[in-house]
């Protein structure tokens, strides 16, 4: 709880100090909101599931809030507050997988030019909820996995300081998800990361 709370705490600071800095010189700011699809899997070398297979991807969901900060005239800082579904399907079944959900902080610097842009940047998520599915049964499992992820973002769009727009972004992680654990004297820890490619729509409010 320390931890997520420190990490809100200065994702809302950074924002809140660079928002000062520009505003002052003329810089702008808008907000919106977000929501999309996600195509999400496990990545990594132990990404396996009960009977040793490849897992297959699953869909999901993702929604939220943003402020884009104009820094200069093709520069903008654009954090967000992002509710992310993540997880993958266990091979070749439609019912039965992981399911992880997530509070997700994209730190976003964006390059524009006419609406366009690119974007890249680091990312923390912090874990909600994590679920076993078999078909219509649920087992939590979220103490099986690390409370939180850090990762990175990559992606392109188009996206006005005020109306519709669209993206694609990727999400790939710095961190195995799964907690480690101890045989004797050995700790092991499985590498499975998360990997989520995120298309969403947004609004923005000059």
């Amino acid at each position: 709880m320390k931890k997520t709370t420190l990490l809100l705490a200065l994702a809302l600071g950074m924002s809140t100090a660079v928002h000062a800095q520009y505003r002052g010189r003329g810089g702008n700011v808008s907000l919106g909101i977000k929501a999309g699809a996600s195509l999400t899997n496990f990545v990594g070398d132990d990404a396996k599931d009960p009977l040793g297979r490849s897992f297959d991807s699953r869909f999901g969901f993702n929604a939220g809030v943003f402020a884009n900060i104009g820094l200069a005239k093709l520069f903008a800082f654009q954090p967000e507050l992002l509710y992310s579904q993540k997880g993958a399907r266990y091979n070749s079944s439609s019912d039965n997988g992981i399911r992880l959900h997530y509070l997700d902080v994209p730190l976003a610097f964006h390059v524009n030019t006419d609406g366009f842009f690119l974007e890249a940047g680091p990312q923390v998520g912090i874990l909600l909820a994590a679920k076993s599915e078999s078909g219509s049964t649920l087992v939590d499992i979220k103490d099986t996995y690390k409370a939180v992820d850090f990762g990175y973002l990559a992606g392109l769009g188009y996206q006005l300081k005020h109306g519709l727009g669209v993206g694609l972004r990727y999400n790939g992680e710095f961190t195995n998800f799964p907690n480690s654990s101890s045989a004797g004297n050995v700790t092991v820890q499985p590498r499975v990361r998360n990997s989520a490619f995120q298309l969403y729509a947004t609004y923005s409010f000059n």
